[in-house]
């Protein structure tokens, strides 16, 4: 999970807000940091953590100008947040208005297009996936992709969106 030094280090620093964290999920010593830019059309980025293990529960990134809200959340309070939205009767995939949070899967991912957004650059809106896959399959993949005339990465994509397709129709 990304750490409290991470984040600080992705919005050079720069805190403008700070306030105990107000829903139970995370314990009774978590804490919000934000840091906003000031600008109604620029972004801003939250760390919510805990103030004595400085354990990272989540961390968000909102990009005004383009509409889009970025997510990660620890994996092992997902589930406590989840219920205490649930229980609370609040959309946990909101963000504002009509923009909700793409959860991250990867820190990697996060920080990347954190980084973008406080740098003002566009960024690839794509999702990473992790896979751990071994060698054998690694090296069969890469046939089949090579076969298609395809480089591993898009060939990775496809197949994930066949897939995932077949199990949403």
């Amino acid at each position: 999970m990304i750490t409290l030094k991470e984040w600080m280090e992705v919005v050079n620093y720069r805190i403008t807000e700070g306030s105990n964290y107000m829903w139970d999920c995370y314990g009774p010593d978590s804490y919000s940091l934000d840091s906003w830019d000031g600008d109604y059309e620029g972004s801003s980025f939250t760390v919510i953590f805990d103030t004595k293990t400085q354990v990272v529960y989540e961390v968000q990134s909102h990009d005004y100008k383009n509409q889009r809200a970025y997510r990660r959340l620890n994996p092992e309070y997902q589930t406590a947040m989840e219920t205490e939205a649930r229980d609370r009767i609040v959309n946990k995939k909101q963000a504002w208005d009509d923009v909700d949070y793409v959860d991250l899967e990867d820190d990697d991912d996060w920080i990347q297009k954190a980084l973008d957004i406080v740098a003002g650059k566009d960024y690839d809106t794509r999702v990473t996936i992790p896979l751990d896959l071994d060698d054998d399959l690694v090296f069969t993949l890469m046939k089949m992709a090579h076969e298609r005339d395809l480089t591993f990465n898009e060939f990775v994509e496809d197949v994930l969106r066949e897939q995932l397709g077949l199990l949403v129709a």
